[in-house]
């Protein structure tokens, strides 16, 4: 007996101290992690500096507050030069002034100096000839890693730009940074234990959004003209909303990056490797201060560079006559999806657009999208947690969790038939547990492949319903709003399902934008302390916590096209943008 429990002991020592050296290695991992940034800080701030020394004579300011499309005419005329742009960027990034305020820099890429050399000793100038474009973390750069946040992918190195890297240099362009993402992605709090915590430029109490929040705090804070951001469940259009950004998510076939690179930056299936999340694709995308600036990024990647490198692309270039039209459009609206019941600035902001838009010509249509609760919990979360989130759950495995994803990696921890009882259990209260219990305890698996064929088949029987039912109205566009003010830091892991606005049209596959038209007044402050949701539960009032405070926060709108009309969709939101900025 003594023999036995020595052993035993023996072995619960021997597991204790493993686990210690397991924790200790992975904090050794991540500390070289931020060393190598902040590194690469001190060294583009020294290259800064070298440049002040030579060029004192610099308009900063001048050069930061040019739109891009005046900014691209200067840098094509030769006005302005390459270097002096890049290091212009660099230096309202590396002086602090954009990082030490938001967190929101994940890596300087050094290369941006050879990109410099590169595209200066070609005669032929892109479209995006001498601009510097930031990039989100996970998209491929050759010799920088893609982390999404994880201790696992710290170790890969890229062994080639991905597709839409090169396609960017290609034009002209000099990508410069990478910016943080949250842990694994699946996430709109910009946070994870590597890098830290992304803040909103506009407001240090509320988050940039996610999953492309260094992106649109970056951009917001002044410190890129545009950004390349990815979009599975609102991840472009969320940091667009709480940063005051125009953001667009395009159909996601129509452009594609990972063709040619040899990496699987983490095992977390499709949201790190930019293919399909099952049968919801994820979509790559370009953030930037206003609409001519993402038309233009679009019309710069759909090349003949991206068709050649990646034939599954449709070569399908930019229609600028679409983007370009002034005939009047038949749009739909609507200011709430029937599932979550958004702020009222929100939905202010759908009704004085609608408004604006009539007044300039336009026809408007009462649309009502179909189904929403069924979309959004037996659709979307069924899609991501197929498996009851273990292909999800592994990716954190030997790593630290972060904070922001702690309530659902538990969840997912729970025993299948633990949460068989609770859905039973909680299967009267549905209705009204839409939120937490919904997403935690009654999300339904495929418990089979006969299942997941099923569950794709009914994907795509929502998406005709959808188009016969927009068809009918003889739409061109639709208008509907879009989550938002930004929510207060450690808010939007208690909400998942807020974000419902943004999911339908992932599922969906429709290019979707946002474009900001207002700001959060006072008089909408007091109207969201009558606020009561759908039940004035207590996802309700969480909503309302989270975004209270945002008096003068960027208010937002959503535009939406049928898939494939990219042009459409941009052309519709330069009207509402142009309409906005006339009032």
């Amino acid at each position: 007996t003594s023999a036995a429990l020595t052993l035993l002991g023996g072995s619960v020592a021997a597991l204790v101290v493993w686990k210690w050296l397991g924790k200790k290695m992975i904090q050794k991992k991540m500390e070289e992690a931020r060393r190598t940034r902040d590194e690469g800080m001190k060294k583009m701030a020294k290259a800064v500096q070298q440049f002040r020394e030579q060029v004192p004579s610099v308009q900063r300011d001048a050069i930061l507050s040019l739109p891009l499309l005046e900014l691209t005419g200067r840098l094509q005329e030769g006005s302005l030069s390459p270097r002096t742009v890049l290091y212009t960027y660099i230096e309202k990034v590396s002086a602090l002034e954009v990082t030490q305020q938001t967190n929101c820099v994940r890596h300087f890429i050094p290369e941006c100096e050879e990109q410099l050399q590169e595209i200066q000793r070609h005669q032929e100038k892109g479209l995006l000839y001498g601009i510097p474009v930031s990039i989100k973390d996970h998209i491929g750069h050759k010799g920088h890693l893609a982390t999404c946040g994880l201790v696992q992918c710290l170790d890969t190195l890229m062994e080639e730009d991905s597709v839409l890297v090169r396609v960017l240099k290609k034009q002209g362009a000099i990508p410069f940074a990478m910016t943080n993402v949250p842990q694994s992605l699946l996430s709109y709090e910009c946070s994870n234990p590597i890098f830290g915590q992304t803040l909103n430029p506009l407001n240090p109490q509320k988050c940039p959004g996610g999953s492309s929040g260094g992106e649109g705090a970056l951009i917001a804070g002044g410190g890129s003209i545009l950004g390349i951001g990815s979009d599975s469940g609102g991840s472009i259009r969320l940091p667009s909303s709480f940063c005051g950004l125009c953001g667009l998510k395009p159909t996601a076939e129509r452009l594609r990056w990972v063709l040619g690179l040899p990496f699987q930056p983490c095992s977390w299936p499709s949201l790190a490797k930019g293919e399909k999340c099952w049968a919801i694709p994820c979509a790559m995308g370009p953030m930037a201060r206003d609409v001519d600036s993402l038309a233009l990024c679009m019309k710069a990647l759909l090349c003949q560079e991206m068709f050649q490198l990646d034939p599954t692309v449709p070569p399908i270039p930019f229609d600028e006559q679409v983007y370009s039209s002034s005939t009047p459009l038949r749009v739909g609206y609507y200011d709430t999806d029937g599932y979550f019941p958004l702020p009222p600035c929100m939905r202010r902001a759908v009704r004085e657009t609608r408004r604006a838009l009539q007044a300039a010509g336009h026809q408007l249509v009462l649309f009502s999208p179909p189904r929403v609760p069924y979309v959004m919990n037996e659709l979307f979360m069924k899609t991501f947690f197929a498996d009851g989130g273990r292909a999800w759950l592994d990716v954190f495995t030997g790593d630290i969790v972060d904070p922001g994803l702690k309530p659902q990696v538990n969840s997912c921890k729970i025993p299948r038939p633990v949460k068989k009882l609770l859905a039973l259990l909680l299967k009267p209260l549905q209705f009204l547990l839409l939120l937490k219990l919904k997403d935690v305890t009654m999300i339904s698996t495929c418990r089979s492949v006969r299942e997941m064929w099923n569950h794709h088949h009914q994907i795509q029987v929502y998406r005709a319903q959808f188009i016969t039912q927009w068809k009918e109205l003889q739409l061109d566009v639709v208008l509907c709003p879009v989550l938002g003010p930004a929510f207060t830091t450690g808010y939007p892991r208690k909400l998942l399902s807020a974000i419902s606005s943004t999911m339908l049209y992932n599922v969906l596959n429709f290019p979707a934008g946002v474009v900001p038209v207002s700001t959060v007044t006072e008089a909408d402050e007091e109207e969201l302390k009558l606020y009561k949701g759908c039940c004035d539960d207590p996802w309700d009032r969480t909503l309302k916590q989270a975004v209270a405070g945002g008096v003068g926060l960027p208010v937002a709108v959503q535009c939406v096209a049928l898939p494939w009309q990219e042009e459409l969709c941009l052309r519709f939101m330069k009207e509402v943008e142009t309409l906005s900025r006339e009032k």
